[in-house]
């Protein structure tokens, strides 16, 4: 018997949250409980408008259990979910079927936890790392995130405040394009590789890794850690393509 069910919910509010990417809240049923990391599908009651790709989409929730909303994030495409989306009002019911996925955090907290997304790979890792910072989790976690810019990386504001807060959590974000960006930059560049995980990383063996992102880099990451010494068993990654 699957663990999940469906909701009906509303959108309270939406925001702009980097350039290209938009943040959507919905209230968060009665009844409805997830771990963070978790996913779930939202499906569009009734839209003004539909294409091929339909009217379901399964999204990560960026929102921690403790909030009181459910939050996605997504890049907006010009589909006509994400139109609906992107011109929806306050109110717009949506149907929600879940939660998915087992991207959680480990329950060893004696073994470190490296998190690596690429762009809106974000997701359950601001979840993750919010959660922890809120139950005060004695686990290490080190989050590496790369963006093209400043501009285009979403939350980063968000897990700087983590930082301050959670002295068990480690940000390393790099850029891959800042000859585009029009904002200062002091932090790393470049694409995440080995020699990075080596500078931040008391060890690559022992943590468990958790990698997020578009197909071709979760499975360039994959192959990197495990060359680095990392346990297969240990490696753990969820795609997000199409967006």
């Amino acid at each position: 018997m699957a663990d999940h069910s469906s909701f009906t919910t509303h959108l309270i509010r939406r925001e702009e949250i980097a350039e290209g990417t938009m943040a959507f809240h919905f209230a968060k049923p009665a009844g409805f409980d997830y771990r963070a990391g978790q996913s779930i599908d939202l499906t569009l009651l009734d839209p003004p408008e539909t294409d091929a790709e339909g009217n379901t989409r399964a999204f990560t929730l960026a929102s921690s259990p403790f909030n009181d909303d459910l939050m996605i994030a997504t890049r907006m495409r010009d589909t006509a979910f994400k139109r609906v989306l992107r011109n929806a009002r306050p109110g717009l019911k949506v149907k929600i079927d879940g939660p998915f996925g087992s991207l959680t955090l480990h329950k060893n907290s004696a073994k470190p936890a490296v998190l690596v997304a690429g762009g809106i790979g974000i997701t359950p890792f601001l979840s993750i790392v919010r959660q922890a910072e809120h139950d005060k989790a004695p686990h290490p976690i080190y989050l590496f995130y790369s963006n093209r810019r400043p501009e285009d990386a979403a939350f980063l504001e968000m897990l700087l405040g983590s930082v301050e807060r959670n002295p068990n959590f480690h940000l390393i974000a790099t850029m891959t394009g800042m000859e585009k960006s029009l904002r200062e930059w002091k932090g790393e560049l470049g694409l995440i590789r080995g020699e990075l995980l080596t500078k931040h990383l008391p060890s690559l063996q022992g943590p468990i890794y958790y990698l997020a992102g578009p197909p071709a880099m979760v499975a360039a990451m994959r192959e990197m850690v495990i060359k680095a010494g990392a346990d297969e068993d240990d490696v753990r990654t969820e795609e997000f393509s199409g967006y």
